[in-house]
């Protein structure tokens, strides 16, 4: 049988407080969601002025990241390009700012962020993603 890492509570909120860190330090309002593997969520952080549908967004996001086990920027690209009927899928938030946490190469989790442009977004999940760095 065999074991795998698992998101601890102090793993979630490093998460969260290094995305919280990160968008305070560019001056953006976003919302950041943390799942498990199974997309489920752990928490969710809307900063003040973050807009309320962002969190919904979040939190998709880092479901589409856990449970598809790469970015979501991959999906988003992979729609854009002309593979139109991916938008059919059972997912919602096919957007990018969703980013897998991998230890051991497992995805153990994600992370999903809404509310500034695409690229920001990403720059906050991993910023979120690379607090746990220092624990692996």
């Amino acid at each position: 049988m065999q074991t795998k890492a698992i998101l601890t509570q102090a793993d979630v909120t490093r998460v969260l407080d290094a995305a919280q860190q990160e968008a305070d330090r560019q001056g953006w309002n976003i919302t950041v969601a943390v799942t498990d593997d199974g997309g489920h969520l752990l928490a969710l952080r809307r900063l003040d002025g973050a807009a309320p549908f962002t969190a919904d967004t979040a939190t998709h996001k880092a479901r589409n990241a856990a449970v598809g086990r790469k970015e979501t920027e991959v999906f988003e690209d992979m729609i854009n390009k002309g593979r139109t009927a991916f938008v059919s899928a059972p997912l919602q938030g096919l957007l990018s700012g969703g980013v897998p946490i991998i230890v051991n190469d497992h995805v153990v989790g994600a992370v999903g962020v809404s509310g500034v442009k695409p690229d920001q977004d990403v720059v906050i999940a991993k910023a979120g993603v690379h607090a746990l760095d220092a624990q692996a």
